[in-house]
């Protein structure tokens, strides 16, 4: 036959998913179970570093309720883990053994003797039972502090979620930015203005962190980028946005405003709340369609052809 008669029997074939099913199923995790786990754990160990500076340099009221908010806030990141686990004995049983190339499993270790050192460290401070042995607990959970507020964003980038597995590099300045914030957040609420200038200062660096990791996230990740700028995610987010930008501009006067120390607290702790919860929706939102899996596929594979 001649290459002119030759026509197509099949139409080309537009790849959309296996049988009308997702390639990948939605995350397992509960909401809000585990943005709240994200965001408490990080606000606490964000806490705990504050706080173990704050008794260094000799700033009693912000290494107070740094140790406070560590322990609460570890606590219920506890609680919120075991209730999305359903039982806690599935919690304890994550304890059994020590996997090093489990995040899971790591980040279990690092939150368990965190949150007891962080409970001793806080109950020491309030009853003035044990000085010695709080101090100690305090330093303990403040050096675990960094590990706490970045864990969970490796948790979720070894996970096959595309937006969450693509971002493995940005994810983790972004906790850690957010976290920050939300600990500033606390202490700016709840501290002295004469004591709260380290906390201003570190949350105007996280909060540049923090927007430009975010910035990253919604237009330097590709085709997966997408999920973090549409939908409740892109909402979600953009709020955290503004509200992190208003608790920068607002904690610049927290040295001389109650008023202003408290309203940029706020803002920073409801920044770090939309963060985590428009993170796990961009995450999940980028499971449904099949385009954010086959698409990058193919351009690596395109890359690594390309040589």
């Amino acid at each position: 036959m001649s290459p002119r008669r030759e026509r197509a029997m099949v139409e080309p074939v537009e790849f959309r998913s296996y049988y009308g099913r997702p390639i990948l199923k939605e995350p397992a995790w509960k909401q809000p179970d585990v943005p709240l786990y994200l965001f408490l754990g990080g606000a606490a160990g964000a806490s705990a570093s504050m706080a173990a500076l704050a008794d260094l340099t000799g700033r009693p009221a912000l290494a107070r309720v740094g140790r406070l908010v560590a322990s609460g806030g570890s606590l219920a990141s506890v609680a919120a883990l075991v209730h999305d686990l359903g039982k806690p004995t599935r919690f304890l049983n994550m304890l059994r053994v020590l996997k090093p190339t489990s995040p899971l499993s790591v980040g279990s270790w690092i939150l368990s003797p965190f949150s007891g050192l962080a409970a001793v460290a806080a109950f020491s401070g309030v009853t003035g039972i044990l000085p010695r042995v709080g101090r100690l607990a305090g330093a303990g959970a403040g050096v675990l502090g960094p590990a706490m507020c970045t864990y969970t964003a490796v948790l979720l980038a070894d996970t096959a979620t595309p937006s969450w597995h693509e971002a493995r590099g940005t994810l983790p300045i972004l906790f850690a930015g957010s976290a920050v914030t939300s600990g500033a957040g606390a202490a700016l609420i709840s501290v002295p203005p004469a004591e709260n200038g380290p906390v201003v200062r570190a949350g105007l660096a996280a909060a540049a962190a923090e927007l430009l990791a975010e910035h990253h996230l919604e237009t330097g990740l590709g085709l997966v980028s997408e999920p973090y700028r549409t939908g409740r995610a892109g909402k979600l987010l953009k709020a955290a946005k503004s509200l992190t930008a208003a608790g920068a501009v607002l904690s610049l006067a927290a040295r001389r405003s109650r008023v202003a120390g408290v309203a940029a607290g706020t803002a920073y702790l409801a920044s770090g709340l939309c963060t985590r919860f428009g993170v796990y929706a961009a995450g999940v939102e980028s499971t449904k369609d099949p385009k954010y899996v086959v698409v990058p596929q193919r351009e690596r594979l395109a890359r690594r052809a390309e040589g």
